[in-house]
């Protein structure tokens, strides 16, 4: 039998491992073995940034809220502890919005959870 040495779907394969390195220092460029596991860890970190990325967003979002509702005279937890059990349909995000934009609507939210006691 025949030597098959897969030419074509080798040097393709190298190739798309090498344009993923484009821009990385010394040998994790250009060198096969070192590029491999450049893009592995590469990939890696970009899943677990992508993870911090939204802890780190909805932190500033409870930031955000704590700081609007403290002007109401309400604390943070108090105030979600409200807006839950009122069965209010806004997640963290779109009340930090809220807090941010529109001042005067989240006034009315915050009088509205508060109607519960």
């Amino acid at each position: 039998m025949s030597r098959v040495k897969g030419g074509v779907v080798h040097t393709k394969h190298r190739r798309g491992i090498l344009k993923h390195t484009k821009g990385y220092r010394w040998g994790r460029k250009s060198k096969m073995k070192v590029a491999k596991t450049a893009v592995m860890k590469a990939g890696q970190h970009a899943f677990n940034d992508r993870k911090i990325k939204k802890r780190t967003a909805r932190g500033l979002w409870q930031i955000k809220i704590n700081a609007a509702v403290r002007k109401e005279g309400i604390s943070y937890s108090k105030f979600m502890n409200d807006v839950k059990k009122k069965n209010i349909a806004l997640d963290r995000k779109i009340l930090a919005t809220i807090a941010q934009k529109y001042p005067a609507l989240l006034k009315q939210i915050v009088e509205l959870a508060k109607t519960i006691k």
